[in-house]
């Protein structure tokens, strides 16, 4: 994950007085440079946090989303994503495919864990947690629609949110408005300082055709590792 990019500022602090050492012009120390972090750009989020996410297809043609979330290649994505769908294969960043089974499932969640067979090279977990609140930049990375590696921008919308009926009704989600579609689904959900807040499980369907309708939902990464709390909706 990328971190934080850093800029260097050149400003000088004086001091009133004069030092016991009596230096002064060409004899006195040179301030010392101080590092300012800066936000990451969008392209700097995408750049970082691509190489932790994988597609995610199944036997049955179903496509999502997962993210690589622990050094032994673990990743998370939407439960309905993967339950009773067949074989699933998931293709890393760098094109590395492998079969994957599902290590645990949380229907109560809509969150799945994937163990894959094969690893690549070069394994690039995510950063995990940021900051989550109302009108914060976030950034989704998916798969919508089989457009793979595709990254919309909005913000959160609203928090503990209540979505879906029945025994698809889950709640604690975050809202958030940047564009999600089916194939979305299992990705992450990322703050402006490339930090996964949340994994993407559903969008508002209003007009029943699973378009986008500006309002999406995903489970807290709290909840989705096992933290506590509920997630969900029309399923993407």
């Amino acid at each position: 994950m990328a971190a934080a990019v850093a800029v260097v500022a050149l400003g000088v602090t004086f001091l009133a007085g004069r030092s016991s050492s009596g230096l002064s012009g060409a004899d006195a120390p040179s301030p010392t440079p101080t590092a300012t972090p800066t936000t990451p750009t969008v392209p700097e989020i995408y750049q970082g946090v691509s190489l932790s996410v994988v597609v995610v297809q199944t036997a049955q043609g179903d496509l999502g989303t997962g993210t690589v979330v622990a050094a032994d290649g673990s990743i998370l994505t939407a439960n309905h994503v993967v339950d009773g769908n067949g074989e699933i294969t998931v293709t890393f960043w760098d094109g590395t495919r492998s079969v994957a089974t599902v290590s645990e499932a949380d229907p109560a969640t809509d969150i799945a864990t994937l163990v894959p067979a094969e690893l690549p090279e070069v394994l690039v977990p995510a950063i995990l947690g940021g900051k989550v609140e109302i009108g914060g930049a976030v950034a989704v990375i998916g798969n919508p629609l089989g457009l793979a590696y595709s990254i919309t921008t909005g913000v959160i919308s609203g928090l503990d949110r209540e979505s879906g009926t029945g025994e698809n009704a889950l709640s604690g989600l975050i809202q958030f408005d940047a564009a999600a579609n089916p194939g979305s689904s299992g990705g992450p959900l990322v703050d402006a300082d490339g930090g996964v807040i949340g994994v993407v499980v559903a969008i508002a369907n209003p007009s029943g055709d699973d378009a986008f309708a500006g309002i999406a939902f995903a489970v807290p990464i709290g909840a989705a590792l096992g933290g506590g709390g509920q997630g969900s909706g029309p399923q993407i």
